[in-house]
């Protein structure tokens, strides 16, 4: 079966539909790294392991749990997928946007996104969260490529991929909540080396403000369907050559970890507004 197919959309969304029994979630929130604690928010939760679910393939990266948990949060109905599908690991592009074709059959309108990055803009600092203003695409793949998928736009407008409204609900509940918040430039590649100093300096010259190697297959997807998208970025570590310290992805996790808190209420109060 492709997972990107019609076919493979509908049956993934089927089998999700029937475990959701009634539910009509409005919202979906993509989890990056170390944020699987996130769930434990979500009141009255129903958990589908991705191994249930036909076409999802299983998160072999650390932090990434490998389910989808539907329930309420800031008393709107949501659906979280923790543990998404990258690239890297093998995948094409269609399937790490599948959930998101999956959400958009069970009426989602609205898509946060959330990633670990390494952080390009020389004030960024570990444990920094950026509202994703705008996207670069150095994955150089396109979820959208072959025949134009069922509600798809064949050629989606990105000019404003980030919905501007939902930016300015962030960065009033990161207010409100004395949650610093910085707004920048994402760089999508493709991984999973990290990347070089010169192409971390390529990128800067370029206008990224973070790196990392995931959400750009997923929006573009979203957009596609007329899903409104909202992003923010952690911002784990400077990138290389912004730091004498060798990368890992321990420390992606720690940082992702300590910061899950604030993390996850500003994703709350996004949810209640949006």
């Amino acid at each position: 079966m492709n997972r990107g197919s019609k076919d493979g959309v509908a049956e993934a969304a089927a089998v999700v539909c029937d475990r959701l029994a009634g539910r009509k979630p409005g919202i979906a929130i993509v989890l990056g790294s170390g944020l699987g604690r996130f769930t434990e928010r979500i009141q009255d939760a129903v958990v589908i392991p991705d191994a249930e679910i036909p076409g999802f393939p299983l998160p072999t990266v650390e932090g990434h749990r490998g389910e989808l948990v539907a329930g309420r949060l800031a008393g709107r109905e949501v659906i979280v997928q923790s543990g998404r599908f990258h690239l890297y690991e093998g995948h094409e592009a269609a399937t790490a946007a599948l959930p998101v074709r999956v959400f958009a059959r069970l009426g989602v309108q609205t898509l946060v996104v959330t990633n670990a990055a390494g952080g390009i803009r020389r004030t960024f600092s570990a444990g920094t969260l950026m509202l994703i203003a705008d996207h670069i695409n150095f994955m150089f793949r396109n979820p959208l490529i072959g025949p134009v998928a069922e509600s798809e736009s064949r050629f989606p407008d990105m000019s404003a991929a980030y919905d501007r409204e939902l930016r300015v609900i962030a960065t009033a509940v990161a207010r409100e909540l004395g949650i610093g918040l910085e707004e920048g430039v994402y760089a999508a590649v493709l991984g999973p080396s990290y990347e070089t100093p010169a192409e971390i300096r390529m990128l800067e010259r370029l206008g990224a403000d973070a790196v990392g190697m995931s959400t750009v297959p997923e929006v573009i997807v979203a957009r596609a369907l007329d899903i409104r998208c909202v992003g923010v970025s952690t911002i784990t570590n400077p990138a290389a050559g912004m730091s004498v310290n060798a990368l890992h992805h321990g420390e992606v996790i720690e940082i992702a970890n300590r910061v899950g808190r604030q993390l996850g209420d500003l994703i709350e109060g996004i949810v209640a507004r949006a």
